[in-house]
């Protein structure tokens, strides 16, 4: 597995294991740094477990049909801020949807994958 650092020492992976991908962007976790790292319409973040999952349910707890049936200028756009992290952003309600979609799948891997890995632990080899 190969890996980049960028100015703030952030690992970037450049091998094929990602956890979840979309159009506007990809995750993956960094093994050297036991971060999970999200590219999102190219701002790349990193983040401990703990931080990931406070901005993820952050995220989903935007209120995208407010949003919408804002007709106000101001409802077009939403800042979103990571706390501890260097993600902020005034992103269109898609872009609030396609970060969703990201995180949220990111999500369901880690979770899949910790219970493949207990499973996978817990079978008795004869």
């Amino acid at each position: 597995m190969q890996h980049i650092y960028i100015e703030n020492m952030e690992c970037i992976n450049q091998s094929n294991d990602l956890l979840f991908e979309n159009k506007k962007g990809y995750s993956y976790q960094c093994e050297l740094t036991n971060t999970i790292v999200v590219n999102f319409d190219g701002i790349i973040t990193s983040y401990k477990i703990k931080d990931f999952l406070i901005f993820q349910r952050m995220v989903n707890s935007v209120n995208v049909l407010d949003m919408l049936y804002n007709l106000s200028d101001e409802g077009d756009y939403k800042l979103i801020e990571a706390t501890k992290r260097n993600f902020s952003k005034e992103l269109t309600i898609c872009e609030i949807v396609q970060l969703r979609d990201l995180l949220n799948g990111t999500k369901f891997i880690l979770v899949l994958n910790s219970m493949v890995l207990e499973v996978l632990s817990d079978t008795v080899v004869y």
